[in-house]
């Protein structure tokens, strides 16, 4: 299976709390920190649902 880079490139100020879990379930904290993670259909729907607070890049 692929893999994913995620990182966070918007704040989570003022966002539903179901974001900043989703953030957080990702293992993202601050700003700019990034992880890598498998591409299975549970982390691509995680990523959906937050798409516009971070980048997505294939490896």
């Amino acid at each position: 299976m692929s893999q994913v880079k995620v990182t966070l490139v918007r704040s989570l100020a003022g966002r539903p709390a179901d974001q900043r879990a989703t953030v957080v379930a990702l293992g993202l904290h601050k700003t700019n920190s990034q992880v890598v993670k498998e591409a299975t259909p549970q982390i691509k729907g995680m990523l959906h649902k937050i798409e516009h607070l971070i980048k997505v890049e294939e490896i």
